[in-house]
């Protein structure tokens, strides 16, 4: 059972029911002030409370120290989601405008007072007006959607089929993408093949049982014969194990390819492209190391007798050399100041490396740009909104279904949401400090009443 279980994700579960217990307790606290109760917090929400908060700081400092470059995420996530969080905040500033009305009307000083609402008038109109900044910085405010972007199958389809196998790639096709991404090793005997690990081949196959003394060797220490020999799916069907995994929608025949899956060369996938018309992108996992894999590569393709434009070449060694061997080949660049030094017209990137102005300028100027890796629907709609010409994913079965992002709103469409709630809001805060400072006054007037009663009862009692 242990391994099963992903401890990453026990984590964010803990922390969620944490989540929820604290904004739990803050509603009951709203009700005992409310009621005019007094807040007696037990030790143990005192534990809990702390423990959460820990998890919290814990959290920021793992992010801040092992995916520093996951933090611009943040940013896409509130491009998605700003309108619909201005709207909320707007609704929670309406909600709390009564305590701080009450606050004010309970204040005696002077200066307490002038504290108060200008505190407050400071946070509405923040919250009323982000809109400003919302409208250029949430890309899905636009008026022209821009195309729907192409789809890449990141070695293949790998939710449905074993990655980087001839059925994986075969079962992306059912997407109608536009390109095979892969990645292409060399073997002993100097043959291209396309595995993605370039340190052991135990993650995705049966190395540990077929050649066991060499299980931890690199994919390069092997020949093509040996490798072939491995089964391809075995790291694939964990998924029918793992109970903490969703299982792939395969049949019972799928399931029976994917334990005959073994890794192809070169040669499969380039005659598969040509088939059907499809693109290939792949890195060379082992330029660093060896110059060789450049040669041989571009040998096989060549070979192969496939369209050149075709070909996506990304990697940056030998560009020079492979430009003179085949200049039909598309020079693909994966940083921005490359693809500026070669005069270069096609980027790849991830997701979270260019923001919406600089996209919107490069399609200005006829660069097409290529994000990876693209998963999750609300991504995937936020850069179809920005104007990515296309995108690398695991998911292509989800995205390809999707005629439409998730949400898209014409500017003024939004400026009159953003009004009307707006106005509302300030409608109902007026009338709940009309209400307050009515509720004051017949305090005060009770007030009054009382203190000229008591005097009264005092000469009765002293004539008596």
């Amino acid at each position: 059972m242990a391994k099963w279980i992903n401890w990453f994700m026990v984590i964010v579960i803990i922390s969620a029911v944490l989540a929820v217990y604290c904004l739990l307790l803050l509603v009951f606290a709203l009700f005992q002030y409310a009621l005019k109760e007094p807040l007696d917090l037990h030790c143990v929400h005192k534990v809990f409370m702390s423990v959460g908060l820990l998890i919290v700081l814990a959290g920021i400092a793992a992010i801040c120290r092992e995916w520093k470059e996951e933090w611009p995420t943040v940013s896409l996530f509130l491009q998605a989601t700003g309108p619909f969080l201005q709207l909320g905040a707007v609704v929670a500033l309406t909600l709390l405008s009564w305590l701080v009305f009450k606050s004010y009307y309970r204040s005696r000083r002077r200066a307490s007072k002038i504290i108060i609402m200008l505190v407050w008038a400071a946070v509405c109109l923040a919250g009323f007006l982000c809109p400003l900044l919302i409208h250029n910085f949430s890309p899905c405010v636009l008026e022209h959607l821009p195309p729907k972007p192409a789809l890449i199958g990141h070695r293949g389809a790998p939710m449905l089929a074993p990655e980087n196998t001839m059925m994986s790639f075969r079962r992306s096709l059912e997407c109608n993408v536009t390109a095979f991404e892969t990645d292409v090793q060399l073997s002993k005997d100097d043959i291209p093949f396309l595995f993605h690990d370039n340190t052991s081949l135990k993650r995705t196959t049966n190395v540990k049982e077929i050649f066991p003394e060499r299980q931890n060797n690199k994919p390069t220490n092997f020949t093509f014969d040996e490798i072939r020999s491995l089964n391809a799916g075995k790291g694939f069907l964990a998924f029918q194990k793992d109970p903490l995994q969703a299982t792939p929608p395969l049949s019972d025949t799928e399931w029976s390819n994917v334990r005959n899956q073994t890794v192809p060369s070169l040669n499969e996938i380039l005659d598969l492209a040509k088939e059907h018309n499809v693109s290939i992108i792949f890195d060379l996992k082992n330029e660093k190391f060896n110059n060789n894999d450049a040669n041989y590569t571009v040998q096989t393709i060549l070979e192969s007798g496939i369209a050149q434009h075709l070909i996506w070449w990304l990697p940056p060694g030998h560009r020079a050399e492979v430009k003179s061997k085949a200049p039909g080949f598309r020079q693909v660049y994966g940083s921005l100041s490359a693809l500026r030094d070669d005069r270069g017209s096609h980027l790849n990137v991830k997701y979270n490396s260019l923001n919406t102005d600089t996209m919107r300028k490069l399609r200005s100027e006829n660069v097409s740009i290529n994000l990876w890796v693209v998963n999750e629907r609300w991504l995937f709609s936020l850069v179809w909104c920005a104007g990515a010409s296309s995108v690398t994913t695991n998911t292509c079965h989800i995205l390809k279904d999707m005629s439409r992002p998730d949400w898209q709103l014409e500017p003024m469409l939004y400026r009159m949401i953003w009004i009307s709630a707006d106005l509302a809001s300030l409608l109902v805060m007026f009338l709940l400090f009309l209400l307050q400072r009515k509720k004051k006054a017949k305090r005060q007037i009770f007030h009054l009443e009382s203190e000229r009663t008591v005097p009264l009862l005092a000469n009765r009692v002293i004539k008596s």
